[in-house]
């Protein structure tokens, strides 16, 4: 395994070596500079990600579930998109899921050594009772966390296909991965802190695979999340206004449909646009698995 204080990650950056000299102007300034790295890192794996998706969504479609495992900022990153995924694509919490190394309590205080135990990750998805069927995505900066490295192996041992995303080229969790996805941002501008660059490449990687899956498996019409759950205000007007982008209907008509469909955004759009009722918008959406633009 490479060397901590080999790695891109850890390397000093010499565009910010008198970072603690600069005013705050300066500093935002080489900051945004440096985020520019980002994403010309982020697109020269655009190929890989597309795969991740397309392995996703087959995952989905055979009922298995997609699990996040990481450390630190990395497996923050992975809980925060799982968290996000049932009330914009209104699916099971079950669905998309994110482990981190330490438990729910690391979320917000560090756990010491849990990154470096070789055990724990296949405790936690020996309980998640993991299958053949889902698909484990390991995320770690540095490319080099035991905790991710044993899962991703374990995984593989089950059957499941595994994808890395890490921010150095040939990392050991790559290694270990059938799949991996190693965007290059550049030293950090403060030296080792992840949470900032290769935080950055990997949340836009995590939004494109959970996204892109999402659209996959017909959980968007157009570019509308017309899944979403109505938990809230701003989400039963975001429901609402839906179905008027969708169907170009008026806002009675819209609220009429909502009320027929029993809140269900999809069958509400399929009813104004192919003119059936209800009951029969739910079977053509059956059939369709979901996908709206096949109802119509």
């Amino acid at each position: 395994m490479v060397k901590l204080d080999q790695l891109t990650t850890e390397a000093r950056n010499p565009n910010t070596s008198r970072l603690d000299t600069m005013t705050p102007l300066e500093i935002v300034t080489i900051m945004n500079r440096e985020d520019e790295n980002v994403i010309q890192g982020v697109k020269e794996v655009l190929a890989q990600v597309a795969s991740a998706i397309e392995w996703v969504k087959e995952a989905f479609e055979a009922g298995g579930r997609l699990i996040y495992m990481g450390a630190g900022t990395s497996g923050r990153l992975g809980v925060l998109d799982s968290v996000e995924c049932p009330p914009t694509f209104g699916v099971s919490p079950d669905m998309v899921v994110g482990l981190i190394a330490g438990g729910d309590r690391a979320f917000v205080k560090a756990v010491e050594g849990a990154e470096d135990s070789e055990t724990l990750a296949q405790e936690e998805l020996e309980a998640q009772g993991l299958s053949s069927k889902d698909i484990v995505i390991g995320i770690a900066a540095s490319g080099r966390t035991p905790y991710v490295i044993s899962g991703l192996q374990y995984a593989h041992a089950v059957g499941c296909r595994t994808v890395a995303i890490a921010c150095n080229k040939n990392s050991a969790v790559g290694a270990a991965a059938d799949l991996a996805i190693e965007p290059e941002v550049g030293p950090e501008v403060l030296t080792g802190s992840t949470r900032l660059k290769a935080g950055t490449a990997q949340k836009m990687i995590l939004n494109m695979i959970s996204t892109g899956a999402m659209v996959g498996i017909g959980k968007v019409y157009q570019n509308l999340m017309v899944d979403v759950m109505q938990t809230n205000e701003k989400l039963c007007v975001r429901a609402h206004n839906i179905v008027r982008e969708a169907t170009g209907c008026s806002s009675e008509r819209a609220a009429a449909l909502l009320e027929e469909a029993g809140g269900s955004v999809k069958a509400a759009i399929v009813m104004e646009l192919t003119g059936c009722t209800a009951d029969e918008a739910v079977q053509k959406l059956e059939k369709a698995r979901g996908h709206i633009r096949n109802c119509i």
